[in-house]
C-alpha cells in the first residue's frame, strides 16, 4: 500500500518511515508530496492543530486518491499562554525560519524564571482514506532552556528539554526522539488504523 505524508519536510518524512519500520507495517510505502503530481495546497488557516491537519489530509487524499496522513504541530509555551501554538512555524513573521522563531521565544522568556518555563510540543495527525477520517493528538511535555543546545532535530528542538531528561530534544538521537516525541506519539496512535486499511 502507498501511504502519502502530506508534507515536503524531509525530516517528518524520515520520522514516519522509521515509525512504519519500527511498527513492522509491512507492505507500506511512505511517499511525500515530492513523490506525487503537484496539487493546490490550501493554506493553514484553522485556529487548531486538528483543523489544519485534517484539511491537509483531506486535500491530499482528494488530489491523489492515496491514503493520506498530515500533521500540524508546534510548541505551546505556558508563559506565553500556549503560544506560539499553531503559529509556531511563522512565529517570527517568516515561515520556516527556525532560528528566528526560537530566538524570538527565548527573547520573550528572557525574564521568566526557570520554574515557570513549562512547555509542550503538540502534534495532531490526521489520516484520510476511503471511508476513513481519524484525528489523533500527541503531546510531549518539557521546559524551555535558556540557550539552544544540540544539532539534531529541527524547529524548537534545541531549546526544548523533555520532561525527565537533562538534554535538549536536539541532543537526542533520531530513534530516541521518535520514541518520545509528540509526532512519534501521534503517529503511533494512527498505526492501528493503518493496519486496518
Amino acid at each position: 500500500m502507498k501511504l502519502l505524508l502530506a508534507s515536503r519536510n524531509a525530516k517528518k518524512l524520515g520520522e514516519l518511515r522509521r515509525i512504519v519500520l519500527a511498527e513492522e507495517l509491512t507492505g507500506v510505502e511512505v511517499l511525500g508530496l515530492a513523490d506525487v503530481p503537484e496539487f493546490p495546497e490550501a493554506p493553514e488557516t484553522d485556529p487548531t492543530f486538528e483543523g489544519n491537519a485534517l484539511a491537509k489530509a483531506r486535500d491530499a487524499f482528494a488530489a491523489t486518491g492515496l491514503p493520506s496522513v498530515a500533521d500540524d504541530s508546534g510548541i505551546a509555551v505556558d508563559a506565553l499562554n500556549g503560544m506560539p501554538g499553531v503559529l509556531s512555524a511563522r512565529w517570527s513573521g517568516r515561515h520556516g525560519d527556525d532560528r528566528a522563531n526560537l530566538d524570538l521565544v527565548l527573547g520573550q522568556l528572557r525574564d521568566v524564571p526557570d520554574d515557570r518555563r513549562g512547555a509542550a510540543f503538540v502534534c495532531t495527525a490526521a489520516l484520510v482514506a476511503e471511508g476513513v477520517e481519524v484525528v489523533v493528538r500527541g503531546e510531549w511535555p518539557g521546559t524551555i532552556l535558556r540557550a539552544p543546545r544540540g544539532v539534531n532535530g529541527f524547529g524548537y528542538d534545541p531549546i526544548f528539554r523533555p520532561e525527565g531528561h537533562d538534554v535538549s530534544a536536539a541532543e537526542l538521537e533520531p530513534g530516541e526522539k521518535d520514541a518520545l516525541s509528540h509526532r512519534g506519539r501521534a503517529l503511533r496512535l494512527l498505526v492501528p488504523h493503518l493496519r486496518s486499511l
